[in-house]
């Protein structure tokens, strides 16, 4: 790897490697840390904090890393345009294997990586992101096992467990060895950067992940229940936009805050039907469940704990409003 690609931006990376790139570099220790960056193209954190973690690790002989490192930057045509993906791609974050989709070049490519780091063996995997509304950086697992579970609580005590939706990188490499998606805030934040920067490294100096099980209080877990969608046929807004659904302009405000019954969700038209399309983990509509209209209002039906609620209409048309969550403790001791 040139050691001028630690010095190029984001949006300069599709220039100088031309796609998706898969690099292996060596390390004191072995298996390699597998990260993944730049899975949304204008998620940009990953990059900014591996390329930072990489330059304090250049020596006089090159890069001297204390673990190997497999480092996998993904869509740097989307990166390029600073967006999250190009009109005619699928998410990046959708189509690794287990995906419910099939049959683009993306698919392929991830099985391909997914082949490669299996031939190699991981010592562990992160994905690291960002997202578009207000939400503490968290991180997230796909199997309640130990070694993900303390790899989680590295990055901090709240963490999100969730097996949908499907395709996403943290849940195929799962299978290769302990997994985490890293949630690090809204991009430009220098602090989501630093806090990546930090964990990444002390990835590379651990020696191993321990086997035994989280203590139940130094974690906050959470369980992912349902998605919220708003159906494409339905046009909405955020404040006094003229729309049939009217969503309040400090929406992401209620991400990781519990929502007592009758909390106002969004204005409707008079005669609007359910607005929301919500799936549970089974691909079931579950709408009614979480949310009734009264009089107009989209209010809540149960106490709800939304994530990654966001108030940019390009996400929300592309992947989703928000997700819906309950407290997850309990099951701590279950985890095995």
């Amino acid at each position: 790897m040139p050691l001028s690609l630690l010095e190029t931006e984001a949006s300069g990376l599709h220039a100088m490697l031309g796609g998706p790139t898969l690099i292996h570099l060596q390390g004191r220790r072995e298996p390699a840390l597998f990260v993944s960056v730049l899975m949304h193209g204008n998620e940009t954190g990953g990059w900014d904090a591996i390329r930072t973690v990489l330059q304090g690790f250049v020596g006089e002989n090159g890069l001297e890393l204390p673990r190997s490192l497999s480092l996998f930057i993904g869509n740097t045509a989307a990166a390029e345009k600073k967006v999250r993906h190009l009109p005619e791609q699928p998410d990046f974050n959708r189509v690794w294997p287990g995906s419910e989709t099939y049959g683009t070049e993306a698919h392929t490519l991830m099985r391909q990586v997914m082949d490669r780091m299996a031939d190699r063996e991981i010592f562990a995997a992160v994905d690291v992101h960002n997202n578009t509304g207000l939400n503490p950086h968290y991180a997230c697992v796909n199997v309640l096992e130990h070694q993900s579970l303390h790899l989680a609580a590295l990055f901090g005590r709240t963490v999100v467990y969730f097996v949908r939706p499907r395709g996403v990188a943290s849940m195929a490499m799962a299978a290769l060895g302990p997994s985490v998606t890293l949630e690090c805030g809204k991009v430009g934040q220098r602090h989501g950067v630093d806090h990546a920067t930090d964990y990444l490294r002390a990835c590379l100096h651990l020696a191993e992940i321990p086997t035994h099980p989280v203590p139940r209080h130094d974690i906050e877990l959470y369980h992912t229940v349902a998605v919220v969608r708003v159906p494409p046929e339905h046009g909405f807004a955020f404040g006094d936009g003229d729309a049939p659904i009217r969503f309040p302009r400090d929406l992401d405000a209620m991400n990781f805050r519990d929502l007592p019954v009758g909390t106002l969700i969004a204005d409707c038209a008079p005669g609007m039907a359910q607005p929301l399309d919500v799936r549970d983990e089974q691909d079931r509509r579950v709408a009614e469940r979480y949310f009734s209209i009264e009089e107009g209002r989209l209010v809540t039906q149960v106490p709800l704990m939304p994530s990654m609620l966001t108030c940019d209409p390009t996400v929300i048309r592309q992947d989703c409003l928000c997700y819906l969550m309950e407290r997850y403790n309990d099951h701590l001791a279950d985890a095995g």
